[in-house]
């Protein structure tokens, strides 16, 4: 059965890397994989047995075969014996932790997004940075799943202050915040008003005067870099920051 498994340092830790960060965004997974390593994390990957954690079925409202994957997702967490998940996507941490206690009512798995899990390394020394050479002025994007839905807004900020970066917010920010525009399937369904609300939002980071957009989200960051492309201000998902300063 272990053959089954990707093993990479062994452990009931679960890594789950959520189908962007799998399929599209492969550098992301793999940056976090080297910083949980750097945490001296133990974390095992489902290879062939991991399937999509839900969120696009449960916001399109097909509740039922949202139970049901949940119920799938669970017996094999079950099986391989995980205690615990940490996951760099907001989509997958927002419907672990609260949708799938409303339908596994045994659920009793822990979950953390990974910005919890680095704050948590870095804060009891397992995790060291170096900071950056000078001050540079950037912006925060709350993604709204880990944000307004989990109310973890600190961690991110704290690592970046860490790494020495001077942090400058919209004027929406935190659980004000405005979303990206690629959420509940508005990017998959109505790409026009997507790309409006995107850009929209990198004009509010603009008026920051910051140098760039950080947000730990591989939705966000795709749809903020996508609709800044033409614009000073730059895109960066969190995890390129990180991996640059171990």
């Amino acid at each position: 059965m272990m053959g089954l498994f990707d093993k990479l340092m062994g452990g009931n830790v679960l890594f789950y890397p959520g189908c962007m960060e799998k399929f599209v965004l492969k550098n992301l997974q793999e940056n976090y994989e080297k910083i949980l390593r750097k945490c001296g994390i133990e974390f095992i990957k489902l290879k062939d047995l991991e399937v999509c954690c839900g969120s696009p079925v449960f916001n399109a409202g097909y509740l039922d075969d949202f139970e049901t994957l949940a119920l799938k997702n669970y017996k094999i967490f079950k099986e391989h014996g995980v205690k615990k998940i940490i996951t760099p996507c907001p989509a997958c941490f927002k419907t672990f932790k609260l949708e799938y206690p409303k339908v596994v009512k045994e659920f009793d798995i822990e979950v953390e997004h990974i910005t919890q899990t680095i704050w948590s390394a870095i804060k009891e020394g397992k995790l060291k940075l170096k900071k950056i050479n000078k001050p540079v002025k950037v912006t925060y994007h709350d993604p709204c799943h880990l944000g307004r839905h989990c109310e973890v807004y600190d961690e991110p900020r704290e690592i970046l202050k860490t790494l020495g970066y001077s942090i400058v917010e919209m004027k929406f920010n935190k659980k004000d915040a405005f979303c990206c525009g690629g959420g509940g399937g508005v990017r998959s369904n109505y790409s026009e008003l997507s790309e409006e609300v995107a850009k929209e939002r990198v004009n509010q980071a603009k008026e920051t005067k910051a140098k760039f957009i950080i947000t730990s989200c591989p939705m966000c960051s795709s749809c903020l870099h996508e609709a800044g492309k033409k614009s000073k201000i730059k895109t960066v998902e969190l995890s390129s920051v990180i991996i640059e300063r171990i």
